[in-house]
């Protein structure tokens, strides 16, 4: 063929990859891999096959991990992780540093193990995986020389339970142990059963720069070994990138078990092109979004949402765009699309898009060869209905869908109830981030996507997860701020009957729930009986279930109360406590009458906490992080929605002061649940809020038995997130239940933390009320 002819045709010569190297190391592992435990590999146990999805042969035999396998890991990783602890931030970081060193040293070897292991493009694995695994590595080297000043006031969890997917194999493996490891924990780490090889090829590369025993252990298996790993008793914290299903199954298996958790999970991204838009290069940016990775990417944009003006001659292009992929062969440089992972992950792609299929789509599809290969697939004609639109197919499958105006295209993207990434495309900026703060997910790129750095965190809101993992976020994943322990007790049932007790002689008081701006009778039509410790002080009203969902509903309509500036906030909670001082002895009497032991003093320090918090509602800012060139990456702290928060028992009016303040101060709006035995402490505040200016339904109060009051606020598939001072057993119930909608949860037992000190004010707070929003907008021509 002559150099005319090939111009003419632009046809791709074959360009493979070497893989002898590859597949000599792996001849020298034929009887199998075991473990890495304690700083060396195990003897290969029972085993399991290992595939080359692309050419549908057995490449490994890896290790079944046992509950054993599981405990001698997690024993070495205890063994190690004091001294690791102990190291000087700098001391870290050399080791940190030396591993990203000579994964670069062995990133051609990594990049084509990658590639037969997972079956995506040598490209891919060469030019994008194992460039971000150095950097990660380069990057919290960085932060392990630095932490001590930049974490104050945290501290290491320990032993981390790390539990990855097949996707990104050796990127998520460093998205896990790079903070872990940065931060002072040790780590045991489960590869995905379908890919695990790069991280034993990991495991040999820690020997080889000399990280001390123990630090590092991997442990293979299947579902049945993560399982060993998240529930093990000696695990401090939790860390899981997988489905929406799995992760649900691991909140409610370690709830009550004290274990942090960050869970990075499923999404159906929005891509959404605006009829200003760039369409050429929008086109490309679909290519970079749904067949990057032959979709298998959690975050790929699977949702094209285009302006119905532009939609015709975008999907023209589109179509044009999908005849020149070229799907085969992962270690041929010229190939596009790769293999899918496994022929179970290739059968539930078939198996939805003939559902699609059925309920009307009609499918435009490119071409693939024979084997575990699909198609890049468009799919137009699809309601927002649809299993297409609305399930995580996780292949090279893409839907259409038109809009007409921004606010149409905005409530299109958020019909979902994912919250991971979305795209802009736009020519306009101010427009794209107008749009970008309305869209709820926890990262927006604008005229790009799938943009990744170790400087900018990436994590999801609503079921997609919580937590973050790279930047200043991912650190704090890692870190927890030093808290006292207590594990808190059950507090008995509230007595509605009428008591004996002998009336104070002036007016009588009605303590009412305070919903929506307005006090409102119980909907049960009972009160409870208050005690003092010399006999009762009142009555408070038996919330239930219907008086949360009305608390719930009226917090949802405040929403304006996030979008204000920090600054308006900030006069608002000023005003508070300037109003709560000046009936500073009213309050100081009814603590007296609740047996507080410096009722003066609580009320002080409650006023000192209004003023805090309303400095930090203009301060606690975001970032913007240092990554990519030509990029402008926003880190955007946003209030969660609507928390529900569950108050301290002791110190009734600080405790829900300090619990409500911070959360307000973010831009959430509140259902708050005050101490069940000092509740009138929490009522006598409606006053006060009312004449403090804050908008109807930012705060809301109902008071009632604290257990079933917390359930129904942790069932509520409303409500974003809870805040639970109680019991172990509420606090097991709570984070279970929680699980529905996978809400962030913060349990702590009551009476474990002294409000009045240093432990009742600090900016952990203020974490813990918001998520991080990255943006990442480029810029230059």
């Amino acid at each position: 063929m002559s150099i005319q002819d090939i111009l003419q045709t632009m046809d791709y010569g074959p360009a493979p990859e070497d893989s002898s190297i590859v597949r000599d190391w792996l001849a020298r592992h034929e009887e199998g891999f075991g473990h890495f435990i304690g700083g060396a590999f195990t003897a290969p146990g029972e085993t399991f096959e290992v595939q080359d999805p692309a050419r549908g042969e057995t490449i490994a035999r890896v290790s079944q991990g046992t509950a054993s396998d599981v405990d001698a890991a997690v024993a070495a990783a205890r063994k190690a992780q004091p001294a690791w602890a102990k190291l000087s931030g700098h001391e870290r970081a050399r080791h940190l540093y030396a591993i990203a060193r000579h994964v670069q040293q062995h990133a051609r070897f990594l990049a084509v193990l990658e590639t037969i292991d997972n079956g995506k493009p040598i490209r891919e694995s060469r030019d994008i995986d194992v460039p971000l695994v150095a950097r990660h590595f380069y990057h919290h080297a960085g932060w392990a020389e630095i932490a001590g000043d930049e974490f104050g006031g945290t501290e290491p969890y320990g032993v981390c339970g790390q539990v990855i997917p097949w996707n990104f194999p050796l990127l998520m493996l460093a998205w896990k142990i790079a903070p872990a490891l940065a931060a002072g924990n040790t780590v045991v780490l489960k590869p995905a059963e379908y890919t695990p090889l790069t991280a034993l090829a990991f495991a040999e590369i820690c020997a080889e720069v000399g990280l001390p025993e123990g630090v590092v252990n991997i442990v293979t298996g299947d579902g049945e070994t993560g399982a060993a790993i998240v529930g093990h008793e000696g695990i401090d914290k939790v860390a899981f990138t997988g489905s929406t299903e799995v992760g649900r199954i691991i909140r409610r298996q370690i709830a009550g078990s004290g274990k942090g958790l960050t869970l990075e999970l499923g999404g159906k991204s929005p891509f959404i092109v605006f009829a200003d838009a760039d369409l050429d290069a929008a086109v490309e940016g679909v290519v970079d979004a749904i067949w990057f990775n032959q979709g298998q990417v959690c975050c790929a944009g699977a949702r094209i949402l285009v302006a119905e003006a532009v939609a015709g001659r975008f999907e023209t292009l589109l179509r044009a765009r999908m005849e020149t992929l070229r799907t085969g062969d992962p270690l041929d440089k010229s190939t596009d699309v790769g293999a899918i992972v496994h022929p179970v992950q290739l059968a539930r792609i078939r198996e939805l898009v003939g559902q699609g299929k059925a309920e009307g789509a009609t499918l435009h599809q490119g071409h693939a060869p024979e084997g575990c290969f699909y198609p890049p697939t468009l799919a137009t004609g699809v309601e927002p209905a649809s299993v297409l639109s609305t399930e995580e197919i996780f292949g090279p499958v893409v839907t259409l869908t038109t809009f007409r105006t921004p606010a149409d295209g905005i409530a299109l993207a958020n019909n979902t109830r994912y919250g991971l990434a979305a795209s802009i495309w736009s020519e306009n900026v101010n427009l794209c981030l107008d749009v970008a703060a309305q869209v709820k997910a926890g990262v927006v790129w604008i005229n790009c996507t799938n943009v990744f750095d170790a400087g900018a965190g990436f994590g999801g809101y609503r079921e997609s997860g919580f937590g973050r993992e790279g930047g200043s976020e991912g650190m704090m994943a890692y870190l927890r701020h030093k808290t006292p322990e207590g594990a808190g007790a059950d507090l008995p049932k509230p007595s509605s009957a009428p008591h004996d007790g002998g009336g104070t002689g002036s007016i009588d008081r009605t303590a009412k729930l305070y919903i929506g701006g307005k006090q409102a009778r119980p909907d049960s039509g009972y009160s409870y009986t208050i005690e003092g410790p010399k006999g009762p002080v009142g009555l408070a009203g038996l919330g239930n279930r219907k008086d949360i969902r009305n608390a719930v509903e009226a917090a949802a309509k405040a929403g304006g109360w996030g979008k204000a500036t920090g600054h308006n906030r900030a006069q608002v909670l000023y005003y508070l406590g300037e109003n709560l001082s000046a009936r500073a002895d009213e309050f100081a009497a009814r603590l007296e009458s609740l047996g507080a032991p410096d009722a003066g003093g609580e009320v002080e320090t409650a006023i000192r906490r209004c003023f805090w918090y309303a400095a930090q509602a203009d301060k606690f800012d975001g970032k913007v992080h240092q990554t990519k060139s030509a990029h402008v990456t926003l880190a955007m702290h946003e209030p969660l929605g609507v928390l529900g928060i569950v108050c301290p028992t002791a110190q009734p009016l600080l405790g829900f002061i300090s619990l409500v303040l911070p959360a307000i101060a973010m831009g959430n709006s509140v259902v708050a649940v005050p101490s069940q035995l000092g509740a009138l402490a929490a009522t006598d505040l409606y006053q006060v809020i009312e004449t403090s200016d804050v908008p109807a339904g930012v705060v809301n109060i109902v008071t009632g038995p604290r257990d079933e009051l917390a359930r129904t606020l942790a069932q509520h598939d409303e409500v974003s997130g809870i805040w639970y001072i109680g019991g172990p057993e509420g606090a097991r119930m709570v984070e279970a239940e929680s699980a529905g909608n996978l809400k962030q949860t913060w349990t702590e037992g009551d009476g474990a933390r002294d409000w009045s000190g240093a432990h009742g004010q600090n900016k952990g707070f203020l974490h813990r009320a918001t998520q991080v929003k990255n943006i990442w907008v480029p810029y230059g021509e």
